[in-house]
């Protein structure tokens, strides 16, 4: 394992200067305050969509990310499980012992809240979150994250006396396309979703106050100002400039409008209006393309070299040692059946860090089965007499692997490592979610804005990457079949 981190370290990961990385979470207004983060420090760099609350936190504590936008409410009750609504002092005692520090208030408070169809509600009288007891058969989705929180439904339902069964997860963006069709009638929301009015959505009032006030903040690592002075110092101007009708206008560009995130917080200086042609092939060849192919192909093609460098060996190790050979093909088939972000999830835990070295050792170590197999089994397929032929002509256990049972067993490694090859563009575009980059990102992006041209834009290269790789691997088997029956 060291061999390796310190290959990503030497090949992926050149010597540059530091720069300030700034992480955000994965829904329209994050991304779009990442942006704004970047666009004004100038000397940073963003790395978008990481995750949940428990990601970014983790990431910070790591110091894979200096910086990310986040909410006094959020901070007090998840991350310092803080009673009541204690302020910024408050919380700046809290977190210096941990070595965190939050600041420059963004200006709006963008709270969680309950909503349904605004004539839906008036049908049934709904107008606050206690009125909600009154209907047990109302159908509810919520996204993943407020299920889980303390300040989130378990908390809710406790506070509110609810009703209802724990429903399903289903994902923010999505969840406004499902309310519009009347699959579910309540959802949870950001106060400054853009979306709110658009649908016609009422925002239920929190009668009791369970919630407590988000106001956007910078949570930060306390050596940041002295490490980035300037880009500190340029920040601080973002203070009390966003407020709550403003946030929505921005959130909006992005939701509605068809802006980049980017655009969107460009728009906080230029108070652009104007919607942006956007057409699918924009989306598609736009200014991240070669960035993102270029990411995409280090996370499966460096993968792939270690996953050879390990694959073969132990393949002829589970054929020459018959003691091994259930307990090698048993430990790689065992991995191949973890799910991706449960084992990106272990690894990031694990090494304490995000991004590219844990999506890399995850890709690594899913690419083994094919590869290991087909070695395997190419061995194995080597007839008794092609093997006493070698013996007659006096050649040692290592010629003999390397003249004679490697060259017969290649055309089936060869089918291993293309289907490890395949398998890894696709399970590539997970990697996004650890902030890792690639096409992913593109995916998580329109999953977050419910955007069909974005998310096909990550879709469709990863589709035609995996097609090319195939191509490319059948054209070699074809080539290495020929040269070993013009031998013959």
């Amino acid at each position: 394992m060291k061999w390796f981190l310190l290959l990503l370290s030497v090949v992926v990961f050149p010597a540059k200067a530091e720069t300030m990385k700034v992480g955000s979470k994965r829904f329209t207004e994050s991304y779009i305050l990442g942006e704004l983060i970047v666009r004004t420090a100038l000397d940073a760099a963003h790395r978008p969509g990481l995750g949940n609350t428990g990601i970014l936190y983790a990431a910070l504590k790591s110091g894979s990310i200096d910086l990310y936008p986040e909410y006094t409410g959020t901070i007090a009750k998840e991350i310092l499980k803080l009673e009541g609504n204690p302020g910024l002092a408050d919380l700046n005692r809290a977190l210096a012992p941990l070595g965190f520090g939050v600041a420059v208030p963004l200006g709006f408070n963008n709270s969680y809240a309950l909503a349904m169809r605004e004539e839906r509600a008036q049908a049934l009288g709904i107008r606050t979150l206690g009125d909600l007891a009154r209907h047990p058969a109302l159908k509810l989705g919520l996204s993943q994250e407020f299920l889980g929180r303390a300040d989130g439904w378990p908390g809710l339902k406790a506070a509110y006396g609810l009703p209802f069964a724990t429903p399903s997860g289903l994902d923010h963006g999505l969840a406004y396309e499902a309310i519009a069709a009347g699959r579910i009638e309540v959802m949870d929301i950001y106060t400054t979703d853009a979306k709110i009015e658009r649908f016609g959505l009422r925002a239920l009032e929190d009668d009791r106050k369970f919630f407590p006030r988000y106001d956007a903040v910078l949570l930060y690592r306390l050596d940041l100002p002295k490490r980035f002075p300037e880009a500190w110092a340029r920040l601080q101007k973002l203070e009390r400039r966003i407020d709550e009708r403003t946030m929505i206008r921005l959130n909006a560009a992005a939701e509605l409008q068809g802006k980049s995130f980017a655009e969107a917080a460009a728009m906080l200086d230029s108070n652009s209006r104007e919607a942006t042609q956007r057409t699918f092939l924009k989306v598609l060849f736009g200014p991240d393309f070669w960035r993102l192919t270029g990411e995409h192909l280090v996370l499966v093609f460096v993968s792939l070299a270690a996953s050879i460098a390990v694959g073969v060996p132990l393949g002829i190790l589970s054929h020459k040692v018959k003691a091994m050979t259930q307990v090698v093909l048993g430990v790689v088939g065992v991995i191949q059946t973890i799910p991706s972000l449960a084992l990106f999830a272990f690894l990031i835990a694990l090494l304490g860090m995000i991004g590219t070295v844990p999506a890399l050792i995850a890709l690594f170590l899913y690419a083994l089965l094919p590869i290991v197999r087909n070695t395997h089994a190419g061995l194995e397929a080597i007839g008794k007499g092609m093997r006493q032929a070698a013996l007659a002509l006096g050649l040692s256990t290592q010629d003999r692997l390397r003249r004679i049972e490697i060259p017969l067993a290649l055309p089936s490694i060869l089918a291993g490592i293309k289907t490890s090859a395949v398998i890894n563009v696709g399970t590539a575009t997970i990697a996004a979610f650890v902030g890792a980059g690639g096409y992913g990102e593109r995916i998580v992006s329109g999953l977050a804005l419910n955007d069909n041209a974005t998310l096909l834009a990550g879709a469709i290269p990863a589709a035609a990457l995996a097609l090319l790789v195939q191509g490319a691997f059948e054209l070699g088997e074809r080539r290495f079949g020929w040269m070993a029956r013009a031998r013959a």
